[in-house]
């Protein structure tokens, strides 16, 4: 089988534990560790579906951001992009079949229960036993469902525009404390203004502000499961923590420490 190589910094390290390879019911699983940017999916895999995900650290794909309780899934040759950052461990899991819970979708975000992320962890193990491996693969398998629209996803026009909104919201994605305006924006693309903002009303339904604010406050979710609040309001782009407070209590209606001690 042939699969796509990381894009970007090579890993510190890449371990592949494979089990029942060359059968429907199969699985292979490898295993990073990164010391910089690493990058996915530039190019298609044609032969097998692939989910990725990471216990310490987050991944952006496309639009959304991904933390430990979500992993992201791309059904085979589906064109797609994650990407990870910093010192983290990510596992890319590859599969012949598609999970009963996500027949129809075709790539995007996707929630991973306890127990199956768990078992993802097990099973890259050296020495592993192949039946005990298979038996998680159904059980990681049996743990997967959609995870629900963020706003700006449910408002997207579905290239309605001419891709230059979803260019920045990429980019953003991977650094959403990024403090690039509008108009700097624009000038990189080569465009006005005004044709800036009109694709991102196509786009998403809604400014350029306005997604830039959602996309933060989604990010900062994730950030808040395993980091404090000042820490997470510097890393999405707010000058101080109250200012950070005060846009995730308007926004979820609870403040950012409630919402990560409920996690």
């Amino acid at each position: 089988m042939s699969l796509a190589e990381p894009l970007g910094a090579d890993p510190l390290r890449c371990e592949e534990y494979g089990y029942g390879l060359g059968r429907p019911t199969g699985i292979l699983v490898l295993k990073y560790r990164s010391g910089g940017l690493l990058e996915f999916g530039e190019t298609r895999e044609d032969f097998l579906h692939q989910l990725y995900w990471s216990p310490d650290g987050t991944l952006s794909a496309g639009a959304r951001v991904v933390g430990p309780r979500e992993a992201f899934w791309a059904h085979r040759a589906v064109t797609h992009e994650v990407r990870a950052a910093g010192r983290q461990t990510v596992y890319r899991v590859c599969l012949r079949e598609v999970p009963a819970g996500l027949g129809g979708l075709r790539a995007g975000p996707v929630r991973l229960d306890p127990e199956a992320a768990r078992l993802i962890e097990a099973i890259c193990r050296p020495g592993h036993d192949e039946a005990a491996a298979l038996e998680a693969r159904a059980r990681v398998m049996a743990g997967l469902s959609p995870a629900a629209a963020e706003p700006a996803e449910a408002a997207d026009r579905h290239g309605t525009g001419g891709g230059l909104a979803r260019t920045v919201v990429r980019e953003l994605s991977h650094n959403p404390g990024d403090s690039v305006r509008l108009d700097e924006w624009a000038a990189r693309l080569h465009v006005s203004v005004k044709t800036l903002q009109r694709d991102f009303e196509r786009e998403f339904g809604m400014p350029y502000s306005r997604v830039r604010t959602q996309l933060r406050l989604r990010t900062s979710r994730v950030l808040l499961e395993t980091r404090p609040v000042a820490e997470v309001a510097r890393r999405v782009g707010y000058s101080s923590p109250s200012a950070f407070i005060t846009a995730f209590v308007k926004e979820y209606g609870c403040t950012p420490g409630r919402y990560g001690s409920a996690g």
